[in-house]
């Protein structure tokens, strides 16, 4: 049986993802936004591509709850998008509304669904789709790590000039400034990079990618990242759909785990049919501790600064 899945929001990112989703062929999408004719419309464009791209997803838009009903999978892309100059903090009063008022929507419609939320800042996000939702916390996932590793990756396969798949990374943390890309357990093709590449070198890297989003926006002026955000989505649900076990690095509700107590950080997690199906420890150094810690410090204050 397709699964269902559906998407909120139908600017770059949420259509991108409800897209990229059709094409997989394994689930029938629901695409979600106020504008009205919005989804509709890029929906029927979806589904009319359907024949030339060689897939059967039923894809459709709206701008309600009810044809959402019964989705196995929701994706909460909805908000206000980061403009050039403007830092994750400074979109926090403005999408904490629609992110609670999109959260009890999808529970009232789909109440065994699992939550995967794009909307800055992330981490603050997630914890208030968590809170509002009153899930499990496997069914509260944030999409931040797979994005920034991916961009971590790219930034090393150019600089190498070596292929990505060659590349193997994780970035920890929160989805901003302070993230923490994992040098010392980074390679190509086997090999440390600390082998391949000057410390300064790689600390220029792991800079661009904290600021990767930033670049992208400074290009785009009057929009923000949506190919890429996309694609980490999709390998997401990718992981849950097909039962996978895939470990990926996700903004997830930490219990203890990292030393980190109630509180939505990124850290390496076996996604599968339920969800997050265990939370994967890695024996970091001291500093690489502290670093992680600092970025749970950078999301705490945005929690406190909601209320949550």
């Amino acid at each position: 049986m397709r699964r269902k899945i559906t998407v909120v929001g139908a600017g770059n990112v949420g259509a991108t993802t409800a897209q990229r989703i059709a094409e997989k062929g394994y689930a029938d999408v629901v695409l979600v936004d106020i504008v009205e004719g919005l989804p509709q419309g890029k929906a029927l464009d979806m589904l009319q591509a359907g024949p030339i791209v060689g897939y059967d997803s039923g894809v459709v838009g709206t701008n309600g709850y009810e044809e959402t009903a019964g989705s196995d999978i929701v994706v909460i892309t909805s908000g206000v998008p980061r403009k050039p100059g403007m830092s994750r903090d400074d979109l926090v009063n403005t999408n904490m509304g629609i992110v609670k008022a999109v959260t009890e929507q999808v529970v009232k419609y789909s109440p065994d669904c699992i939550i995967i939320t794009v909307t800055n800042p992330l981490d603050a996000m997630t914890q208030l789709a968590f809170k509002t939702s009153g899930f499990p916390k496997a069914r509260v996932i944030g999409m931040a790590g797979v994005l920034d590793t991916a961009r971590f990756r790219a930034f090393l396969a150019m600089e190498l000039g070596v292929s990505v798949g060659d590349i193997s990374a994780y970035v920890l943390g929160g989805h901003g400034d302070t993230m923490v890309p994992l040098t010392r357990l980074t390679t190509a093709g086997g090999i440390p990079i600390a082998q391949l590449l000057s410390q300064e070198r790689i600390e220029a890297i792991v800079q661009r990618t904290r600021k990767g989003g930033e670049e992208i926006v400074s290009y785009l002026k009057t929009g923000s990242a949506f190919y890429a955000p996309s694609a980490a989505v999709a390998q997401m649900i990718d992981a849950i759909v097909l039962d996978k076990k895939q470990i990926l690095p996700c903004a997830v509700y930490l219990e203890g785990e990292y030393g980190i107590n109630g509180l939505f950080v990124g850290v390496p997690v076996k996604l599968g049919v339920r969800g997050i199906e265990e939370i994967i420890k890695i024996e970091l150094t001291p500093e690489e501790q502290a670093a992680l810690h600092r970025s749970a410090d950078a999301v705490r204050e945005l929690v406190q600064l909601m209320h949550i």
